[in-house]
């Protein structure tokens, strides 16, 4: 009863918000922040700082034009002198948001993908974010790109077509076993180098060029993800989750022990594969090009930039190639069959078919994303792919907005950040300002599960939905009568 209780308080609450109108939302909202402002100014004074910019942001956003504009310029030059790396990226938010809507279309996009591109550059000068401290490094910044395309690709399968795939990680795995059984010395018997930089040419094993590699683990993988999904194409909701939470369980058990295959050592068990063939492009082109195009990624002194362009690159395709998928006539029958199978298949969609496709393109981003993670870190091991990483991608998904390709890269790049330096940051300015002693990534599982319990009960739709969905949560669905009952028969 206490629960029942609470759930009814809950949805009284939330009635309560909604009666409101925009204004007294507004202003209940930047009065709840400006007091937290101050009084967590007093425990640390970049952390009131910081909320106090994030009320007047939210505060200017609910303004008419051209007091909008007026208070941009002064919160801008507010924080010209003691944070001019803030003031600066305000007033390139700001001039973007001022731009014509035909030009922002495109202008948003293209700043956000110059300012990813020029990062390295420019990391060094940036403001400590209050309790997250500094900005994540290069190397955190590749493993952020390397999940934001995952969870890409695993939108297309659950947000396009409403699949539910607790087993994506088998697809990451499929990639990452292709990379190192492609540029390693795990098949030590042959000797076949075709493209290969960095390394001997007598050195035994496959080596080919990474960039050969990429499409083939995606292709592989897709074949993989055309295998896995037949057996569910009949299957629904919480039967179709089981299956595909199986197969994501028997991949990385086969790759714990393959160091014996039917007397074959295709994985090498729990040691797994390392080295793996580092990316580059050769002597030939590296003087052709007068330096240009890099020998190898790790004889490069700027190495690590090398795999965060490449990586940036790699996100550029898949999303290009994910918003071409969903606009096609292909992604409207995916969307259809989410909506609804019955009516899909009412109206001609072959539903096996498309939901195959649906697999094989998830599982393709997933294979192309685990092979160029395995050629950045070096190796491919088992313990790399359990089940935890299936829930971590789905819940990118959740939190930033199914079906919304924009607000996948925002939930996984907040997730993927939290989990390698976030979490961490967060723990280190606990115990400095409260003398305590926490240790706070070991708790991050039940972290990342309350952020989705919040969203789910306070913004089901995700931080940035698409409009369909956003639409259909806090509109509903309205049956349309056939004929008026009021008046029939008069």
């Amino acid at each position: 009863m206490t629960g029942v209780a609470a759930g009814d308080r809950l949805r009284s609450g939330k009635a309560a918000w909604r009666r409101l109108t925009p204004l007294q939302r507004m202003q209940a909202i930047v009065g709840v922040l400006a007091v937290a402002a101050i009084a967590l100014g007093f425990v640390d004074t970049s952390l009131g700082i910081g909320i106090a910019a994030a009320a007047a942001l939210y505060g200017l956003s609910k303004l008419p034009p051209r007091p909008r504009l007026a208070g941009q310029v002064a919160l801008v030059a507010a924080f010209a002198y003691p944070e001019p790396s803030f003031a600066a990226i305000l007033a390139v938010f700001f001039a973007v948001f001022w731009l014509p809507p035909q030009f922002k279309r495109y202008a948003v996009p293209g700043v956000a993908l110059a300012t990813a591109v020029a990062y390295p550059f420019y990391l060094d000068k940036l403001f400590v974010v209050p309790l997250l401290g500094s900005f994540p490094s290069v190397n955190t910044g590749v493993a952020m790109v390397v999940f934001i395309m995952m969870a890409v690709g695993l939108n297309v399968v659950v947000g396009y077509a409403g699949l539910l795939d607790l087993g994506y990680v088998a697809f990451y795995a499929f990639g990452a076993y292709t990379a190192a059984w492609l540029a390693s010395v795990q098949f030590s018997n042959v000797k076949l180098h075709i493209g290969s930089v960095g390394i001997s040419h007598a050195m035994p094993g496959l080596h080919l060029s990474i960039w050969l590699i990429l499409p083939i683990a995606g292709i592989i993988t897709a074949l993989a993800g055309v295998l896995i999904g037949l057996p569910t194409l009949r299957l629904r909701g919480d039967y179709l989750a089981i299956v595909t939470l199986g197969f994501g369980e028997i991949l990385p058990q086969v790759a714990r022990n393959g160091a014996n295959f039917g007397g074959f050592n295709l994985t090498n068990g729990p040691n797994g594969i390392t080295p793996v063939d580092a990316p580059g492009f050769g002597k030939a082109l590296h003087n052709a090009t007068g330096g240009v195009l890099p020998r190898d990624f790790l004889s490069d002194p700027s190495g690590q930039n090398l795999y965060f362009w490449t990586a940036i690159g790699l996100l550029v395709l898949t999303v290009f190639a994910c918003f071409r998928l969903r606009d096609s006539r292909l992604g409207r029958a995916w969307i259809a069959i989410r909506e609804d199978e019955i009516a899909a298949a009412a109206m001609g969609i072959p539903l096996m078919r498309t939901k195959t496709w649906a697999y094989a393109s998830g599982a393709f981003f997933g294979g192309v994303s685990g092979a160029f993670y395995a050629s950045f870190k070096g190796s491919a091991f088992p313990g790399d792919f359990f089940f935890n990483i299936s829930i971590f991608i789905l819940s990118m998904v959740i939190l930033g907005g199914m079906g919304n390709i924009w607000g996948v890269i925002v939930g996984a790049a907040l997730l993927s950040y939290l989990d390698r330096e976030g979490l961490a940051n967060i723990g280190a300015w606990i115990n400095v300002h409260f003398h305590a002693n926490i240790d706070v990534p070991p708790y991050e599982s039940g972290i990342f599960g309350l952020i989705i319990i919040l969203v789910m009960l306070f913004r089901p739709e995700g931080l940035i939905p698409s409009r369909r969905r956003r639409a259909e949560l806090h509109e509903g669905v309205h049956d349309q009568p056939l004929y008026d009952v009021l008046h029939e028969g008069s």
